[in-house]
């Protein structure tokens, strides 16, 4: 079955949901990448709010291309550029699902389960798909500071998806659950 949950997400949304459903998301999404991430980190730091607030919204892993108002292409980034900030990034904006692509760590693991989010994959290579679920910019910040991969791109979404939940809210990863059965089988591999 796939689920389609509409901005802003509740957490009762994202509790019920469990590592293997797969989603769409309507609504706002907002882009972020190692950057956006640390100026955002920076202004709360400071005392200040940034110009978009991410209660209750998609943060996607993302640098996009776009040509005049139109998205060509969203592809999602490596997320695990985005480790050392994610957990803080959740508790202190409240957002409800990160979007990219290679999964997380530990660390980001724990902030999901601590603050009710979930972690999504997006397929990489995909990104003309991924815009198709684009349905218009409400607004980019920090654009001229930070240049348009790194911008806090405000995306009005419509279906935006398939999003697979990789890491769940309830402390399970489907990224740690296949290494393990890899690092077994080579366990075996190495016995023969």
């Amino acid at each position: 079955m796939i689920l389609e949950l509409r901005t802003p997400i509740k957490d009762e949304d994202i509790y019920a949901l469990k590592a293997g459903d797969v989603i769409h998301i309507t609504g706002k999404m907002v882009t972020a990448r190692d950057a956006a991430h640390q100026k955002a980190l920076g202004f709360r730091k400071e005392g200040k709010e940034i110009p978009v607030s991410l209660e209750g919204l998609a943060v996607f892993h993302c640098g996009p291309i776009v040509k005049g108002k139109e998205v060509i292409a969203a592809g999602p980034t490596t997320s695990t550029r985005m480790e050392s900030l994610e957990a803080d990034f959740i508790r202190e904006f409240n957002v409800k699902v990160i979007i990219g692509k290679g999964g997380m760590g530990d660390k980001t693991l724990k902030a999901l389960e601590e603050n009710t989010c979930v972690y999504c994959s997006f397929t990489g290579g995909c990104g003309v798909l991924a815009s198709n679920g684009i349905k218009s910019i409400e607004k980019v910040i920090w654009l001229e500071e930070l240049g348009a991969p790194e911008a806090l791109w405000v995306f009005n979404v419509e279906r935006f998806g398939p999003l697979i939940v990789s890491m769940d809210s309830h402390g399970r990863s489907l990224y740690k659950e296949v290494e393990e059965r890899a690092r077994e089988r080579l366990k075996d591999y190495f016995k023969e």
